[in-house]
């Protein structure tokens, strides 16, 4: 998941510019003592999940607290201008500024180090102020529905339509599971993606400005993939179950094998909608009255990258390393989608006649959802604490979590199983102090740790 921050790191380094890579999950202290050892002449921050943006604004505090007075360069899956200019740019004297992807870096880069460099950032410092200024005031235009008008809004599926219990309940180990199983089931699209060749796979192969450049690189891509797995390079580990489990309001309790019980948080939609539309939260699509199931899964195809990795580094291979971590990537989120169709058909078994060609799995027209935290209908990450210890992850699939609740091997994916026919991918976008304060007391800590967790989703 550092693919964007290697390619930057290979196009400055192709521009004559020294990078200094210190890796992944850095803490914040140890950039800023590497900034000042080797006098760089600015810092490059990169975050994939939500967590990280809170780090960021410290590493910014911290920068301006120490009197260190460099460029700032933010870029990486969750961040954005908007966080950028309202989160960042406040706490921070010298420049900063959002690059929203590896083919603009160098030219950001020549601009801030250059002779008008002085004229670029105070250029990118009123045009965020005025982007901060937007975003105030519609925060403040902002209408919310209060908590318990929400919560009395929910949707309402037909629970009579509910799945069957799975055949057999537990967690269930795969291991070292067979790579070119999950071959058919990569999609293309994200792929091109990491690579900022921007198009729907396989139209971007004839594209009028990437399409050549596009062909040439899955054409590299077919032909590691296809020697990867011949040669076993990857191993794919992975874990799923099936727990009991209840509506609890916004909660879902699930039963575990010993019978004790163990609560997931959800969260609810509170923007203001058209009267007699609902306000969703997972917790909707399973039954209050009970016997009703869900299922977790965590799956990686990490397991022997950082070796591999590392050898084409040491060989400064660098295209080879980028080439392979991305493909990994693309192998995990693949895992996840063969699995998840194998619950459907077999393991699970509410969708036994299912034929999805990958298209229609792409395009998720299967019954079902399969969520992750972190991901739009569910942004707390803390919720993969309890996947995790009810499936003992890292015990039977070797994936860890760090402290800020990235996984270990990267190329990796957990999530949850829903099966009502009714239940669906959703958004859950802003929400209001009173769910914070909710949410905070459900799961037992400090609305000022809670307000860190999810303050994607809130207005301060």
């Amino acid at each position: 998941h550092d693919i964007g921050k290697n390619i930057v790191s290979v196009v400055l380094q192709c521009n004559n510019y020294e990078v200094i890579d210190l890796g992944v999950m850095v803490p914040p202290q140890k950039i800023l003592d590497a900034a000042l050892e080797h006098g760089v002449d600015a810092i490059g921050l990169s975050g994939l999940i939500t967590p990280s943006l809170d780090e960021m604004v410290f590493l910014a505090s911290e920068m301006k607290r120490q009197g260190i007075s460099l460029p700032l360069l933010i870029g990486g899956a969750t961040t954005s201008r908007a966080h950028t200019a309202v989160k960042i740019q406040p706490v921070l004297d010298s420049p900063v500024v959002h690059v929203n992807d590896a083919s603009r870096s160098v030219p950001v880069v020549q601009r801030l180090l250059g002779e008008q460099g002085a004229d670029f950032a105070a250029e990118i410092r009123s045009d965020y102020d005025r982007l901060a200024e937007q975003y105030a005031n519609r925060s403040s235009q902002r209408n919310f529905m209060p908590m318990d008008a929400a919560r009395a809004n929910r949707y309402r599926p037909d629970f009579s339509r509910k799945p069957a219990r799975p055949a057999q309940l537990g967690v269930f180990t795969l291991d070292d599971y067979p790579l070119e199983k999950l071959v058919p089931y990569i999609d293309w699209t994200p792929f091109f993606m990491a690579w900022d060749l921007h198009g729907k796979y396989p139209r971007i192969l004839e594209d009028e400005v990437v399409g050549a450049q596009a062909k040439i690189l899955l054409a590299d891509a077919q032909a590691m993939l296809t020697q990867a797995v011949s040669e076993g390079w990857l191993t794919a580990k992975g874990v799923y179950g099936f727990f009991e489990a209840q509506q609890k309001g916004d909660d879902i309790e699930v039963r575990d094998a010993q019978g004790e019980s163990h609560r997931f948080l959800t969260l609810r939609q509170q923007g203001q909608k058209k009267e007699g539309l609902p306000y969703l939260a997972l917790s909707d699509f399973i039954d209050p009255a009970g016997e009703d199931y869900l299922g977790l899964f965590a799956v990686t195809t990490g397991h022997g990258l950082d070796e591999r990795v590392a050898a084409y580094e040491a060989a400064q291979d660098d295209y080879s390393a980028l080439m392979l971590k991305a493909l990994a990537d693309r192998l995990a989120e693949a895992f996840a989608e063969h699995l998840h169709e194998r619950v459907r058909r077999e393991f699970w078994g509410y969708a036994a006649e299912e034929t999805l060609t990958n298209e229609d799995l792409i395009a998720e027209s299967y019954q079902g959802i399969r969520p992750a935290p972190g991901y739009p209908a569910c942004p707390d990450h803390l919720e993969k604490d309890l996947l995790f210890r009810l499936l003992d992850v890292e015990a039977r699939a070797g994936i860890q979590l760090t402290e800020h609740k990235a996984m270990y091997p990267t190329a990796a994916v957990s999530g949850y199983y829903f099966a009502h026919p009714e239940a669906k991918y959703f958004g859950l976008a802003k929400i209001d102090t009173d769910q914070l304060t909710d949410y905070a007391g459900r799961r037992g800590i400090s609305q000022e740790d809670a307000a860190r967790w999810l303050s994607p989703l809130l207005d301060l």
